[in-house]
């Protein structure tokens, strides 16, 4: 279950990140309320699944596979420039929180 809580964690936070974009600097309504809400629910999610997992682990995955989200969010939503330098450094995140989860644990 808590898996699931933290995949939803990560869709929350990208979701709020790239409505950050769409909101044009808190100047567009609905963008800006997707944003909040969507940090909200991100929060939530993170802070119920660290009730039984550790939080160096979890917070990789969560941090690392929300950039990596929003990286490839932003390269399709918003035509941004995929080019092989952010191509490995977005393998190198994913490979690194892999390193993370591996070395510490998931369970208290």
């Amino acid at each position: 279950m808590a898996v699931v809580l933290l995949l939803g964690a990560i869709v929350a936070e990208v979701v709020g990140t790239l409505s950050l974009r769409a909101s044009s600097g808190f100047s567009r309504l609905w963008p800006s309320v997707v944003t909040v809400v969507g940090y909200a629910v991100a929060f939530v999610l993170l802070a119920r699944t660290l009730r039984t997992l550790n939080v160096g682990p979890v917070y990789a995955i969560w941090s690392g596979l929300g950039t990596t989200g929003a990286f490839i969010g932003g390269a399709i939503l918003y035509g941004e420039p995929v080019r092989p330098l952010t191509v490995i450094g977005a393998v190198l995140v994913v490979g690194g929180v892999a390193l993370i989860y591996l070395g510490g644990g998931t369970t208290h």
